[in-house]
């Protein structure tokens, strides 16, 4: 018997297990920077996460994003990100999940991902009767043509990360500051206003539930603060 059979043991049950973690509200450059750390060094023996967290009013600009498509941002500050996509807006009562899957473990291309991110949403707004829907040329989640959801990744070392905003309770009227998703006129609708989740909680509740099942993962873990912080605080 090899000497690293224990390690490859291991390493295979990383393959079903998943950390929940849980951010609250935080400005989004910091949980950026520690997205792209917790990427940039994570290995073969480290958990696949799920971020949770809420954002302080920002717009945040795609890698192929378009200036014009910045109609009049006025006082939120513009944010030039490395995920794919346009232009979204991030604020109070939008529930964000950032996505870091190591894709090689999982056997999963980013198409794959894109599509398993956007069948949970759906999913979890079937549960509250909403009819909700992909679509093949714009990636994110529809209910009567308007967005409830938006989705943007990146791929690094054959992880993701980036990740879902879905609206859930907030102002809406900062997306008329821009063409979201590259969209002219498109408009956006939150759970609230349909009988869905009220709060992000909820909605977190509802969404990771469909997320952990169609991620296979078994062995579910929960954690508050970001990675290398004090995580033993629960909330």
């Amino acid at each position: 018997m090899h000497s690293n059979s224990t390690n490859k043991k291991s390493v295979n049950n990383l393959a079903d297990s998943l950390v929940i973690r849980q951010l609250n509200t935080m400005d989004y450059s910091q949980v950026w920077q520690a997205m792209k750390d917790f990427t940039d060094n994570r290995d073969a023996s480290i958990a696949d996460e799920l971020w949770l967290v809420e954002h302080p009013a920002v717009f945040t600009q795609g890698q192929a994003g378009k200036a014009e498509h910045l109609l009049v941002p006025g006082d939120i500050e513009v944010v030039k990100v490395d995920r794919g996509g346009q232009v979204t807006y991030h604020g109070p009562g939008q529930l964000v999940v950032y996505v870091m899957i190591n894709l090689r473990r999982k056997k999963m291309g980013v198409r794959q991902l894109v599509t398993l991110i956007e069948n949970s949403i759906v999913s979890a707004l079937t549960d509250y009767d909403i009819a909700a829907y992909a679509k093949a040329d714009a990636p994110g989640v529809y209910v009567d043509e308007k967005k409830i959801a938006s989705l943007g990744l990146r791929v690094r070392k054959g992880c993701s990360f980036h990740g879902l905003a879905m609206n859930v309770n907030m102002d809406l009227s900062p997306f008329l500051r821009i063409n979201p998703c590259g969209y002219a006129g498109l408009e956006m609708v939150q759970t609230a206003d349909l009988q869905g989740p009220k709060d992000t909680a909820s909605a977190s509740t509802a969404l990771v539930k469909h997320l952990i099942n169609l991620l296979e993962a078994n062995n579910v873990s929960y954690q508050s603060g970001l990675p290398n912080e004090n995580n033993t605080h629960h909330e």
